[in-house]
């Protein structure tokens, strides 16, 4: 489980806004996931400043989602994770990262979410 205190600062090579490629790049990413190294099927729950959305890895290796939530997807919704940001310059090419805000492309439309606050394997949710 990958959680972000809002504190007022994003944790991450973000801090101090000075967004440099060489902090971004040696930044060890944590508190989250790379959608192509999950499995298929596989369900994440990503909790955002203002919703909750429901992800089911669909093509790992080329980061397609159905995703549910928010105002957008109020149905499973076919979408591609381009990654985490801050909300532009950088991304984390097909992660999903708590403190960083997830960018996400339908057929229709481009989506950046408010930041993550926490990502959550959904088998993780199960009580054992």
């Amino acid at each position: 489980m990958a959680h972000f205190s809002d504190t007022g600062n994003t944790p991450g090579p973000e801090q101090g806004r000075a967004h440099s490629l060489e902090r971004w790049s040696n930044y060890v990413w944590h508190d989250g996931f790379q959608v192509p190294d999950l499995a298929p099927l596989e369900r994440l729950m990503v909790r955002t400043c203002n919703h909750l959305y429901e992800v089911i890895v669909i093509e790992p290796l080329r980061a397609l989602v159905m995703i549910r939530g928010g105002q957008y997807f109020p149905e499973f919704t076919r979408a591609r994770v381009n990654g985490s940001s801050t909300g532009g310059g950088f991304l984390k090419v097909h992660g999903i990262y708590a403190g960083f805000r997830l960018e996400l492309h339908t057929d229709e439309q481009a989506i950046i979410t408010s930041p993550v606050r926490e990502v959550t394997r959904a088998a993780d949710l199960i009580p054992a």
